[in-house]
């Protein structure tokens, strides 16, 4: 999947996202002109019924509207008829409040089609981001820059960013009308603009510093909730309530202190805002009353300013809140930009799609995580058809193997090589390997659906028969259809509701339902009894017959049937042979051997 947004700017990121949008903002901008140009009438048309039509003063009105008045009769028309004033008015509130509906319904689906983009490109891009990057990053994070960053990112667009063309649309129609009328008026007003924009941005930083400690704050506290909420069943077994209770409290604590924080300097910036209003007005009111009672300003006029003055007070402040709110939602858009950087597995031009059915074969591979080396020279071949056992302690680097053999992890150049029937897999294309290798791991994941719908879920066959059929290769049918409603019974969340044996169970005919020719068992019947384990074995060894079984346990029963085991030590091999040789070595299997067949109490099968 090719990343297209990794090398744009934030601003580019954003232009691509509303890039399909572009008629409703195109819209909008129309729209707001519209509504403030007949918001902007409305004052002067008060002021001119107060100065020429109540009054005796010349008028003063753009060549257009002067041609209009003299089509009504002139001054005298509207004095005998005043309704046409009041009508000029109503026409002018109508308009404004009618197109200022009209620009906010489109910048809300504008807003909306952005979103929808940016959620869509985030969760699909997270679905191909590797496997590494996932083990890497917090689930609780990921969901919080998924979720509240994106609603950070589109109140930003919304509200910010079409504030700004609103403003500026505004300062353009308020510039030309009020030099039109006075001069010195139109300086004193404009004469704050400068202290807002100062202030604002002595502000900016802070603000920008206080979020991104309240972000990081808020996605340590979305971590916490979703581990103890996925966590449920060990926080209850454990009695670990008032434990969990107690470090969510230190968690909230810090959040709330960060918020407060931004609190604390939003209301300062606010405060300091409210006072450069007030004096603005002040001096508005002040000086034009000085000019009214000399005679050099219409009481009209005077109207008019103070009108603007309260109108502009609000969008220029918001010219501040765009910088304050700008420093925000770039700390969110650089979160989400993360993610959309982070590399994917992308399209692998060259690979190859060839059968899966020769031999594995893993030729001194080593690998690690960082520091930690895993794997150490590890060579060992499964010959195609065979069922091959993997032995070993924790953190011995049974389960790396699967993760290599997937490539979930890639194996770095130099480091060895794992070939398929001869080809390396860093050539056969990675979604084409994983559709032929059914893997069935310790843990598995159940979704909140169906026991049907989870068994069939990667085969997607609809085919009831076929489901049963897996399910009792995997000894669940019989617990299935102990449950009320059966098949049809809605698994809980990551399979609460099911015992850790029946998960795995239910993981197996998963796998089987695609009848790979590679399957991976990945010590996914550790909470089986000793009985049951017995008997997915055996009806393992007909159901899987011809293909290629890896089996990885620390359970000697589960493995002793394999045609070749394989001991692994400290990320080394340490023995490799069948189930009686290896015995007949007396190592480490033969070690692990009469410890289980003395503590399970088992007959012995040499």
């Amino acid at each position: 999947m090719e990343n297209r947004h990794s090398q744009k700017s934030i601003s580019g990121m954003l232009a691509g996202f509303a890039s399909g949008a572009w008629p409703w903002f195109a819209l909008t901008v129309v729209a707001s002109a519209v509504s403030l140009l007949a918001g902007f009438l409305l004052p002067r048309v008060i002021g001119f019924t107060v100065d020429s039509v109540l009054g005796d003063a010349d008028p003063v009105l753009p060549g257009f509207l002067t041609g209009f008045v003299d089509s009504l009769g002139g001054r005298a028309g509207l004095r005998e008829h005043f309704v046409w004033c009041a009508a000029a008015v109503a026409v002018c509130a109508v308009a404004s409040a009618v197109f200022g509906f009209l620009s906010r319904i489109s910048a809300a689906k504008g807003t909306e089609y952005f979103t929808k983009r940016l959620r869509d490109t985030l969760f699909r891009h997270v679905q191909y981001l590797s496997f590494k990057w996932h083990t890497d990053h917090l689930t609780g994070d990921i969901i919080q820059r998924c979720t509240s960053d994106v609603e950070t990112a589109k109140r930003f667009v919304s509200d910010q960013l079409i504030e700004v063309v609103r403003t500026v649309i505004l300062l353009a129609l308020a510039l030309v009308i009020m030099f039109s009328m006075d001069v010195r008026m139109a300086l004193l007003i404009l004469a704050f603009v400068p202290v807002m924009i100062a202030y604002t941005l002595f502000f900016y930083r802070r603000v920008g510093a206080r979020f991104l400690e309240a972000d990081e704050a808020e996605g340590e506290l979305m971590v916490r909730v979703q581990e103890n909420l996925t966590g449920v069943r060990v926080v209850r077994t454990f009695g670990r309530e008032r434990y969990e209770l107690s470090e969510f409290d230190k968690k909230n604590d810090g959040y709330t202190r960060k918020w407060e924080s931004l609190g604390y300097t939003l209301g300062t910036f606010w405060g300091i805002g409210d006072i450069v209003s007030a004096a603005q007005l002040l001096c508005v009111v002040t000086v034009g009353a000085m000019y009214a009672a000399r005679g050099t300003l219409s009481l009209g006029n005077l109207l008019v300013f103070i009108s603007y003055t309260v109108t502009l007070a609000w969008p220029v402040r918001a010219v501040g809140r765009v910088l304050s709110e700008m420093s925000k939602a770039g700390v969110s858009l650089r979160r989400i930009k993360d993610i959309l950087d982070a590399e994917a597995e992308e399209p692998e031009p060259g690979t190859v799609k060839p059968p899966l059915d020769g031999d594995i074969v893993f030729s001194h591979v080593t690998f690690s995580y960082g520091d930690q080396d895993v794997l150490k020279d590890v060579s060992f071949t499964v010959p195609a058809g065979s069922t091959f056992g993997i032995m070993g302690s924790t953190g011995s680097g049974k389960s790396t193997i699967t993760y290599l053999l997937n490539r979930l992890y890639e194996l770095p150049e130099g480091c060895g090589s794992i070939t398929i029937g001869g080809t390396d897999i860093r050539d056969i294309d990675r979604h084409w390997l994983r559709r032929n290798i059914g893997l069935v791991l310790q843990e598995p994941f159940l979704f909140s659906k169906t026991v049907s719908e989870n068994i069939d879920i990667a085969a997607r066959t609809g085919d009831p028969e076929k489901v049963r059929e897996a399910a009792r290769t995997a000894a669940v049918d019989s617990d299935v259809l102990a449950f009320a409603s059966g098949y049809d019974t809605v698994v809980g969340e990551r399979g609460v509701t099911l015992s850790g044996g029946q998960k795995q169970r239910i993981a197996i005919a998963r796998s089987l339902m695609l009848d790979t020719p590679i399957k991976v068992f990945d010590d996914s019947m550790s909470n089986l009894d000793m009985e049951t384990d017995a008997q997915i074995c055996a009806a393992l060894r007909e159901d899987t017959r011809g293909s290629t079984v890896m089996l990885i346990s620390h359970r000697i029963s589960t493995l002793m049937h394999s045609d070749i085991i394989m001991v692994l030590e400290d990320g080394r091999v340490a023995e490799i042979g069948t189930h009686r040789e290896l015995l007949e070595k007396g190592g480490a299997y033969r070690r692990v051997y009469d410890i289980q067949a003395s503590t399970e109490g088992g007959g012995r099968d040499e």
